[in-house]
């Protein structure tokens, strides 16, 4: 009996272990294999390539010290400081220093200022050449501001504008009129015979970056002045003569602390284009080797700068780029391409311009 026993408990357990045996090798065998399933490798791919595709067209950082950066041929811009990024303004083509409407910049914390007589420069030729008011000069200390102009409305007028400016919550400029002279002579004595407005003044109807509204004037100088366009949180703005300087975030507390750093421009992540050349996970270093203030950076003769310089690449296959100033730059014949004189005749000596760097 307890032989029939043993035997019925050893065949029942027997029989258990066959069933979950048999239930796991059919899991098993239902579900698909990771090494085996296309479904999971191309998920993987499709992160991987996806997460390149965002790199390559992530924004590049921007970190500029005393940068002087020539936005065509009669304007400039001071960067005293500058932490921010590049962005491409047009989504699939990158940003490129041959191109300056295909980026902005987005300034995180930044110290820019423009020079006063390039503004009313630029002005008087293409930023308010619909207006009436014409042969514009600009001047000011602090927060007040002076506009001098001629208002062509049946006659000639002279006029003198006065006002405070002041950083808008829109990020934009603010100008309150506070005073309006036409011949020297109070506006208010002027109305009933010339009918002036500050409207009439600015004339901003078709014109980017500039609105009216009663005694204020707002300028937006991302639309109004020229590319490369520069936008950020601006929390104040004066006038520092000879400049109109903006100061975006906290940067004043960082030129402080800097003061004694080289002038220099970096740029890293993203991809930029310059000349021929495109490069990927950007890591750039462009520093100035002149004795001046500024590091003057020609965007429309940048490559001759680079040519000039000396170059090198870093550990980590970046570059670095020692560049001359514009003016700076000697104009002689050694700058050439190697002939191929040269590379046929192993005894002739190096360029000059070679062995000189």
């Amino acid at each position: 009996m307890r032989a029939r026993l043993t035997f019925l408990i050893s065949a029942l357990v027997a029989s258990l272990m066959l069933l979950v045996w048999h239930s796991q090798s059919t899991k098993h065998a239902t579900e698909p294999s990771a090494s085996t399933t296309p479904l999971t490798s191309g998920v993987m791919s499709r992160t991987l390539d996806g997460a390149r595709t965002s790199s390559d067209s992530a924004p590049t950082t921007v970190y500029a010290h005393n940068l002087l950066l020539r936005k065509g041929p009669n304007f400039r811009v001071y960067v005293r400081w500058l932490r921010g990024q590049m962005i491409r303004t047009r989504r699939n083509v990158n940003p490129s220093f041959d191109d300056p409407e295909s980026f902005f910049l987005d300034v995180n914390t930044g110290v820019i200022r423009a020079n006063i007589g390039d503004i009313s420069n630029f002005l008087n030729a293409s930023g308010i050449a619909n207006s009436p008011l014409k042969n514009i000069t600009l001047s000011g200390d602090g927060n007040q501001v002076k506009l001098h102009g001629t208002l062509h409305k049946i006659i000639s007028l002279p006029i003198e504008m006065i006002g405070t400016i002041v950083a808008a919550p829109d990020n934009r400029i603010q100008i309150h009129v506070t005073k309006l002279n036409v011949l020297k002579i109070p506006l208010k004595g002027l109305l009933g015979g010339f009918h002036v407005t500050i409207s009439d003044l600015m004339h901003p109807r078709g014109i980017p970056g500039i609105e009216v509204s009663d005694n204020d004037v707002f300028l937006d100088t991302q639309k109004l002045l020229p590319p490369p366009h520069i936008r950020g949180q601006l929390t104040s703005v004066r006038v520092v003569n000879p400049d109109l300087e903006e100061i975006f975030g906290n940067a004043q507390d960082a030129v402080t602390h800097a003061e004694q750093w080289r002038n220099f421009l970096q740029l890293s992540d993203g991809t930029i284009d310059f000349g021929k050349l495109t490069m990927r996970h950007v890591d750039l270093m462009m520093i100035d080797i002149s004795n001046d203030a500024w590091f003057d950076l020609d965007l429309a003769h940048y490559q001759e700068q680079l040519v000039n310089g000396y170059t090198r690449m870093t550990p980590q296959a970046g570059l670095q780029i020692f560049m001359p100033d514009v003016d700076e730059i000697r104009h002689n014949r050694t700058n050439q391409n190697i002939s191929m004189e040269w590379l046929k005749n192993r005894n002739a000596p190096p360029p000059p311009d070679v062995t000189s760097k």
